[in-house]
């Protein structure tokens, strides 16, 4: 297993890649074996093989709490599958005011609901903010499995994800979905990209999340990603059947964490979400 990180170590300075040494919390910088950026590494055959060959002890390092973690997303399309979990498709239902069959149907359905979530430009890193509309009453994050995947549709590897949405314009009405889910900072990715794991693994991984207001834990949830119904394959081969993505695609799981129908975000509140190996995901939530 290998943890990549995509950093920079002052402000405006060139994005970096490195590899996580957990062991003594530094990085080790992978500009210096000619690995600048994330793209080419992905397209290769075994990503993971060609950075375990590495003389990693020979590299420089930097202290991982000395950078600011970058999303791992260069130009790579973000999008997201919904209603992947039961517990997703019985909130849906709940929600919706006039759509609540066509979650059920989603769930049963041998084509899997797939939307686009967000440009890699829009995308927010560990640190970064997470928005909620100002147009809406009730927003929730999401903390999603995110695979990512070179544009041949190769699982190049896995990272954490929270899919904001605004649960009451979804239900409101189905066609209000990119509304409801893609807006300035709604998507948050990071902070390891995880190499070298199988879908079996991965499968093992807890999904948890905390959400804190004024220093106090007001929601907390925990599943696994082994209640996702889909398949990695089968949601893969829907992703990119009929599409093209010259520089790789990263695609949101689904959620099988709802807070209860009272809960909204507040701006503020600072979401934290833990996905196996992939770190901890930290954002601030701000109106939008």
């Amino acid at each position: 297993m290998i943890k990549l990180v995509r950093f920079e170590v002052a402000a405006a300075a060139p994005p970096r890649l490195g590899i996580l040494d957990e062991g003594s919390g530094d990085i080790s910088d992978l500009a210096a074996a000619g690995i600048t950026r994330l793209e080419p590494l992905l397209e290769g055959p075994d990503p993971a093989a060609l950075l375990a060959a590495l003389p990693v002890a020979t590299l420089p390092r930097v202290a991982l709490a000395s950078v600011r973690l970058l999303p791992p997303v260069e130009q790579q399309e973000v999008w997201a599958a919904g209603v992947t979990y039961l517990r997703s498709k019985k909130a849906r239902m709940e929600e919706s005011d006039f759509s609540a069959s066509a979650y059920d149907r989603v769930y049963e359905a041998p084509r899997p609901e797939l939307f686009f979530k967000s440009l890699p430009s829009k995308v927010s890193g560990p640190g970064g903010p997470v928005g909620i509309r100002t147009d809406a009453r009730w927003n929730v994050p999401e903390p999603e499995l995110a695979l990512v995947f070179s544009s041949k549709g190769r699982l190049a590897g896995f990272t954490a994800g929270n899919d904001m949405s605004s649960r009451d314009i979804e239900g409101e009405n189905l066609l209000y979905l990119p509304q409801a889910k893609t807006y300035r900072h709604s998507c948050a990715l990071g902070p390891f990209l995880v190499l070298g794991v199988s879908e079996e693994q991965v499968r093992g991984w807890p999904i948890a999340i905390e959400i804190h207001r004024g220093g106090q834990a007001v929601f907390q949830g925990e599943t696994s990603v082994g209640r996702i119904k889909r398949t990695f394959t089968e949601l893969r081969d829907y992703l990119f059947h009929s599409q093209e993505f010259p520089h790789g695609a990263v695609l949101l799981t689904g959620t099988g964490i709802i807070p209860p129908d009272e809960f909204t975000l507040e701006a503020g509140d600072r979401v934290k979400i833990r996905i196996g190996e992939t770190g901890l995901l930290e954002n601030p939530v701000v109106r939008v």
